[in-house]
């Protein structure tokens, strides 16, 4: 033990340690305000992202609602309209209207059916649509004429004009006969329909079904009416007739070996093709 006043042999005198250094209460205070809003942010982006979800979730919501409301509100509708159809589709009464305004064609040794449509024709007569193949042997032939009946009513009449492809004709009569309208809009499959015709020559026959498909046959030139009400050979050239007494086409053709597929040519096609419906 070294006396006291004394120094350590062979050493210098100890070097007093300097305290470390304060660090400025400044820094402190802006590290701390730092962290402090940082957390602010965090939790007011936090609670933001929050609120914006809930808002999109409630709008995702509601638009799904929407939805569904529009959607079970045209089912509703579309039930409403099936159900008035219905009750007004009276094929009876359709049946009756419309027979005065169809006739059974005779051309040469073959026959099918005619009816009218429009207004007079400029010699004050009546203007008819049938099928092209109705008529094709007189045409072909070089004639012009053939024979249209209403039960014990028989006239002459002329054919006018033809479209080959689409399997049309127009044949024209000196005397005036009800007419039929015309739909303006495309038959919708499930609508309600008659059609008369003349099948195997039996003139005046009746029968309905509903529109099957609207369809593209290329062999009929196109856009065709599928419908279930049947027809046989001598129905061709007549009306396809919807709830509204309006005709929707023109009977033209029916699958062989099968029931209850009917084609018929789009009355707008003929229409379109032949101005004469109005």
């Amino acid at each position: 033990m070294q006396p006291p006043g004394m120094q350590p042999p062979g050493g210098q005198p100890p070097v007093p340690v300097p305290p470390p250094p304060r660090r400025p209460v400044w820094r402190m205070i802006v590290v701390a305000v730092v962290l402090v809003a940082l957390g602010a942010v965090t939790t007011w982006q936090a609670l933001r992202i929050d609120r914006l979800e809930d808002r999109l979730a409630d709008a995702q919501g509601a638009s799904a609602a929407d939805r569904n409301a529009a959607k079970a509100a045209a089912d509703l509708l579309a039930g409403r309209v099936s159900s008035l159809e219905k009750d007004n589709f009276k094929a009876d009464k359709i049946a009756a209207a419309a027979l005065p305004s169809v006739f059974r064609v005779t051309a040469g040794r073959f026959s099918g059916t005619a009816f009218v449509v429009g207004k007079a024709n400029a010699g004050g007569g009546s203007n008819l649509f049938t099928n092209f193949h109705v008529v094709q042997s007189v045409w072909d032939g070089g004639g012009r004429t053939v024979a249209i009946a209403h039960r014990d009513l028989r006239f002459s009449a002329k054919i006018v004009q033809v479209d080959k492809e689409k399997d049309l004709a127009v044949l024209e009569s000196t005397e005036k006969f009800p007419s039929l309208a015309t739909a303006t809009s495309q038959a919708s499959p499930g609508e309600n329909i008659v059609v008369v015709g003349a099948p195997l020559g039996l003139e005046s026959s009746v029968t309905t079904g509903v529109v099957s498909a609207v369809r593209d046959v290329a062999s009929l030139g196109g856009k065709t009416v599928q419908f279930d009400a049947p027809i046989n050979p001598g129905n061709s050239g007549g009306p396809v007739i919807n709830a509204q007494l309006q005709v929707v086409g023109i009977a033209s053709a029916k699958l062989r070996d099968a029931e209850g597929i009917g084609l018929a040519i789009p009355i707008d096609v003929a229409c379109t093709r032949f101005p004469i419906c109005s």
